[in-house]
């Protein structure tokens, strides 16, 4: 299995610059790739990567989306003065020609292809690459928006005919519309391609009917386009993380792809004069953990904008770090997606429910009364609103770029987290031991008075049966080791997981956890007392129950297929939002007895909950589901990223029963939120 980060950076690529006056192309400066490399040596991450040489693309590799004529026209700029440069800038929309952009647009060509190569052929498991000039934007035949190759579009096209690909998955979270990457594959079903752009009902650059949530691709690949309008500004963590949970994830688990290309503009995020959004750098290491979950871990980060040189170099660093396995920090800001976001959601979610087994239930028409006030419909120009350009929208002066230097410095503090030696340890006896891989670190139990104190007064006669006593000291050792940060994770077998889960929540809040989240697979023989706010537990299983739901007791019936995973469904539209909003700082995952999911759907539970509470996560198995052991511990180590089967669509029954929690719980919960029916009259 591949492991490792790979690291595609070559300075020359800095050389590529403007030479002359521009008020709209002054902002793509040499600056941008510098800054992001100095900040990676400030993490000290250069060193934990794998380097991988630059190499040109060549002519061949570029023909694979452009035409002969483009490129002629580019290659000639190598040998034109200034006036000629300037004259042949002019003709394409925000571009500009150097001397050396035809060489450094090769490299930025060959770097996107060098990383494909490093992890398709397993020599890394993911990677980065920090290139310019940035390419979404650029078209078959024409430049456009600081875009002259479209790397990303060309490494898709590689990757069909050197790989024999047969889905790839291109999520382009930069802040403006890759109208050049829809355009190339929008009648292709073997490319889906995402992008959410800042779109303001088609008058933010480049301003495109066809950016908007009802363009689903043509032809064969209807279905295989989706588009996510930002149609104000100010969208923030939550924003994001919600259409990740309701409208990417789900699609892109049905769609399986085979590897995952990134187009990563960090001009989405704060600060970035074009955004003007508020996301955090810490999210993109949130959207990144999604992502690594997909195409058996093959995920390929390529730099495209970012012009807010601390808020860019920061978000890169996060994005890396979380390549590289850190844990993620806590997101930070308010859980609750706004209106105008909901809209969205609601709308991409519904045209797309044609093409889509996941959508297939929802029973949802697109929104026409926005609560963002729409432009005149029809051209712009002939209502009398001109489109902003990019310069315009982008408006921002020295004081707002100090102002956001000086919170990030103190943002970045306040979210830092150590990485602790050792990541993920058991405690279980010798013969279980044998079933793991021999790296992992054993924890001997220990029998501290501490430990006996919160044993026996929850139950006196627990000291006396030696068997459970083990099992619990067990558990309690891993506990206290996550607790008091020497581990990250950890695992522990036990012969009563429902016991042994109220001693462990007892514990957490002996050692005063502040938040805990639980969730027990399986029946639970006892009940929990958990609605002080300090845990939240939900029980998933297939079981009936009359129970009736709280804030923070929930009950989630879902009959599965062992031999399938259907549970994707669930953890994207209900468990992960409820779990966002909640925000825990430890996590407890128990598979009592009689759970249904699967060794799959239990993998794809452990691998996405990891993005929370800096992955400090304890895992409890029932003694009598020991089989599983191997398939948990693969995930908590991160040593291995699990393939979770094919996608199957969730019995209708069980869809509704997402449904109706999620109308149940989600102005408890906001980040359940998935639609926004308001009617003129409500606003």
């Amino acid at each position: 299995m591949a492991s490792g980060t790979a690291l595609v950076y070559d300075e020359e690529m800095t050389s590529h610059k403007l030479l002359w006056n521009d008020p709209v192309c002054q902002i793509e400066v040499p600056e941008r790739l510098l800054s992001c490399y100095e900040r990676l040596q400030d993490y000290n991450l250069i060193e934990r990567c794998t380097s991988v040489p630059v190499r040109e693309g060549t002519e061949d590799e570029i023909l694979l989306v452009h035409s002969s004529d483009f490129l002629d026209v580019v290659k000639n700029t190598e040998k034109m003065m200034e006036e000629d440069l300037q004259k042949t800038s002019a003709e394409y929309d925000a571009v500009y020609f150097h001397p050396t952009t035809y060489r450094c647009a090769k490299l930025a060509v060959g770097a996107t292809l060098e990383l494909v190569d490093a992890v398709m052929s397993g020599r890394t498991r993911n990677g980065m690459a920090l290139v310019r000039p940035p390419g979404h934007h650029s078209q078959r035949s024409a430049a456009n928006g600081f875009c002259i190759f479209n790397n990303v579009a060309i490494a898709a096209k590689y990757a069909q005919r050197k790989y024999g690909l047969q889905r790839i998955l291109i999520v382009d979270w930069d802040v403006h519309h890759g109208q050049g990457i829809q355009y190339i594959f929008s009648e292709d079903p073997s490319v889906l391609y995402f992008s959410w752009h800042r779109f303001e009902h088609q008058q933010f650059w480049p301003s495109l009917r066809e950016s908007d949530y009802d363009a689903v691709g043509q032809g064969t690949g209807r279905g295989f386009n989706i588009n996510v309008p930002w149609n104000k500004t100010g969208m923030g963590n939550s924003d994001y993380v919600a259409v990740f949970l309701h409208v990417l994830l789900p699609l892109a688990f049905e769609f399986d792809p085979e590897l995952v290309l990134v187009s990563a503009g960090y001009d989405s995020g704060i600060g970035d004069p074009e955004g003007q959004m508020c996301a955090t750098p810490e999210c993109f290491a949130h959207l990144t953990h999604f992502l690594m979950h997909l195409a058996k871990g093959k995920l390929c980060v390529v730099l495209e904008g970012g012009y807010h040189w601390r808020s860019l170099s920061e978000s890169v660093c996060m994005t890396l770090k979380t390549l590289l396995g850190d844990p993620s920090p806590c997101l930070s800001g308010e859980k609750a997606p706004c209106l105008s976001t909901l809209e969205s959601i609601h709308n991409v979610r519904a045209v797309h429910k044609l093409y889509w087994k996941c959508l297939m239930y929802e029973d949802i028409t697109p929104l026409q009364d926005l609560s963002t006030k729409p432009y005149q419909t029809g051209k712009a120009e002939s209502t009398g609103v001109q489109p902003l350009t990019p310069q315009e929208c982008g408006t921002m002066g020295s004081d707002e770029i100090i102002k956001t230097d000086k919170f990030l410095e103190l943002h970045m503090k306040n979210i830092a987290f150590p990485r602790p030696s050792t990541k993920t340890a058991v405690a279980l006896d010798e013969s279980n031991a044998l079933l793991l891989p021999p790296s992992l670190q054993i924890e001997k139990a220990a029998d501290t008075k501490e430990f006996r104190n919160v044993i026996s007064d929850f139950d006196a006669k627990l000291v006396e049966d030696e068997k459970v006593l083990t099992s619990l000291r067990n558990m309690l050792t891993i506990l206290d080791k996550i607790i008091r940060k020497e581990l990250i994770s950890g695992l522990a077998l036990s012969s009563a997981a429902s016991l042994s889960t109220a001693i462990a929540i007892k514990y957490c809040s002996n050692l005063k956890v502040q938040k805990v989240l639980c969730i027990f697979v399986g029946d639970m023989d006892m009940k929990m007392d958990v609605d002080d706010g300090k845990v939240l537990l939900i029980n998933v299983s297939s079981k009936h129950s009359e129970q009736l739901n709280t804030k923070y007791n929930i009950f989630l019936q879902w009959k599965e297929d062992t031999e399938t995973t259907t549970f994707f469904s669930a953890i994207t539209g209900f468990i992960l939002p409820v779990a966002y909003s909640f925000q825990p700082d430890l996590i407890i995952i128990v598979i009592g007895q009689n759970q249904s999911l699967g060794k799959n759907g239990i993998s794809l539970l452990t691998s996405l909950l990891q993005g929370l509470a800096h992955s400090q996560i304890l895992t409890l198995i029932q003694d009598t589901e020991v089989n599983l052991l191997q398939d948990i511990v693969k995930p908590l180590t991160g040593d291995f990223i699990p393939y979770f089967g094919p996608y199957a669509p969730a019995l209708k029954e069980n869809e509704e029963i997402i449904k109706n929690l999620r109308e149940q719980l989600q102005q408890e919960w906001k980040m359940l939120q998935c639609s926004a029916k308001v009617s003129v009259a409500e606003r």
